[in-house]
């Protein structure tokens, strides 16, 4: 059931269609690396699953191949009357949408709980990403393609080199790990880099206080000069007497620091400010 690098090849020139490069588009042309992705998705029969960017279906066939039921979200309206083709006869709801600006409540309303599967445009992974954990929450796992560099910094933790911004606005609201790698090999066209796949898990209770902006707000500063010591970089929003009252070393530099200390630090500047207070997520 699953697409080969013959049949998308065939399917692109019979529609007269290319990926696109503007749309970071890398079609997964081989079966064995689409059934392994549902695999370690842990789908099955009669599961909801979204997937953004389902391009030609070779992804979306595999999900159909364990009995999922699936809804795809596909920004290219080029790309729409091959999915006519390959996977609405297998069942699947395709929507013509932008994942960054449709209504996910909406979209999702006919389940509790999802699971997002999908093989994400390099350029735009990240953002998706977390705008789904604010947007979507509905969706409780996710099982996504991307770049490799970009989901090491996803699942980066705290005193690693590639921990980051993305790394603490991930970690507020869900866990993430890289389960494994996929070669360029695999997709038309080949990627320059290599790819990886990162399960990223909800969490089932908030694990900090304040309000995730506020905390954002901190985290975004400081590493806007990583390099520097937080009572340098945060000189002007956090006091000597905040750092020790929340248990933070102002030697430290941000990217040693995770989301409980980064939720305390934020908690005692939140208490200082004239008439603020705290806002769970």
């Amino acid at each position: 059931m699953t697409l080969t690098h013959r049949e998308i090849t065939e399917l692109l020139e019979r529609h007269g269609l290319s990926p696109s490069r503007a749309l970071g588009q890398n079609f997964v042309a081989d079966p064995n690396t689409v059934r392994r992705i549902v695999r370690l998705a842990g789908v099955g029969v009669g599961d909801p699953v979204v997937e953004i960017g389902p391009g030609v279906g070779s992804l979306t066939t595999a999900l159909c191949e364990v009995g999922a039921e699936v809804l795809a979200v596909e920004l290219d309206r080029h790309l729409l009357p091959v999915l006519a083709e390959v996977v609405e006869p297998l069942g699947v709801e395709v929507v013509h949408g932008d994942a960054l600006t449709v209504d996910w409540p909406m979209l999702l309303a006919t389940h509790e709980r999802w699971t997002m599967v999908a093989n994400l445009p390099y350029n735009v992974a990240t953002t998706i990403l977390l705008q789904l954990l604010d947007d979507a929450p509905a969706i409780a796992t996710m099982l996504v393609m991307v770049q490799r560099e970009v989901g090491e910094r996803l699942a980066a933790p705290p005193g690693s080199g590639t921990y980051g911004i993305p790394s603490v606005k991930l970690a507020l609201s869900a866990t993430a790990e890289v389960v494994a790698r996929v070669p360029p090999t695999v997709f038309i066209p080949q990627p320059r880099v290599e790819s990886a796949l990162v399960r990223i898990t909800r969490r089932p209770e908030p694990v900090v206080t304040c309000d995730h902006d506020e905390i954002m707000t901190l985290v975004r500063t400081a590493f806007g000069q990583r390099r520097k010591m937080l009572r340098r970089s945060l000189s002007s929003m956090v006091t000597p007497e905040q750092f020790e009252r929340a248990g933070v070393s102002p030697q430290d530099r941000p990217e040693q620091l995770g989301v409980g200390q980064w939720d305390a630090l934020t908690a005692v500047v939140l208490a200082d400010r004239p008439g603020d207070t705290m806002m769970s997520p």
